[in-house]
């Protein structure tokens, strides 16, 4: 069904169609809502991590990842990645897409110099990436969500295990 997908970094020109493609697989616009208010938060929104799928030159694809921290007990900020949303075109879906898109994301990701993701997803899915429940590092979530949707992956080796606390997301997450 797929021809030949490209994945690269979403350009000012795609905004429009990656606001329609999460709507369309999220059903609603709040997904889309909050990827445009992340890109207009220069302290989270790094280009380099807002990611296409396209095919023909018609985006069917999208991941970002955006920066938050992880605040310990004493009050210190550690800095992660939080990946959302992550969205394919419904009649794209079950082509391994979403897959790719994590795959590439987590690989620029690691060679930006990020250490660690945190996703709140599918328990079923995100686990094939290399994902764990973020409970393994006394990682908490900043809200009542199951613990074992509530996720992490160390990009680096190690890079989590002296890391502890709870997940402080962009205010832009509060509109979602």
């Amino acid at each position: 069904m797929t021809e030949e997908v490209i994945y690269r970094q979403e350009i000012q020109d795609d905004f429009q169609e990656v606001f329609e493609l999460n709507n369309k697989a999220f059903g609603q616009d709040n997904e889309a809502k909050l990827v445009n208010a992340l890109r207009d938060n220069p302290n989270v929104f790094i280009p380099e991590l807002s990611i296409v799928a396209a095919e023909k030159n018609k985006i069917i694809g999208y991941i970002l990842l955006t920066k938050i921290t992880i605040k310990d007990k004493n009050g210190n900020l550690h800095e992660s990645l939080g990946l959302a949303p992550m969205a394919v075109l419904p009649e794209f879906q079950k082509n391994g897409i979403g897959g790719q898109l994590i795959r590439y994301g987590l690989e620029t990701a690691k060679k930006l110099g990020y250490q660690s993701v945190i996703v709140l997803g599918h328990e079923d899915y995100y686990p094939k990436f290399g994902f764990e429940p973020a409970q393994k590092w006394s990682i908490k979530e900043p809200f009542d969500v199951p613990l074992n949707v509530f996720m992490a992956i160390e990009l680096v080796k190690g890079c989590l295990e002296n890391i502890s606390g709870t997940v402080i997301y962009p205010k832009e997450f509060e509109t979602v």
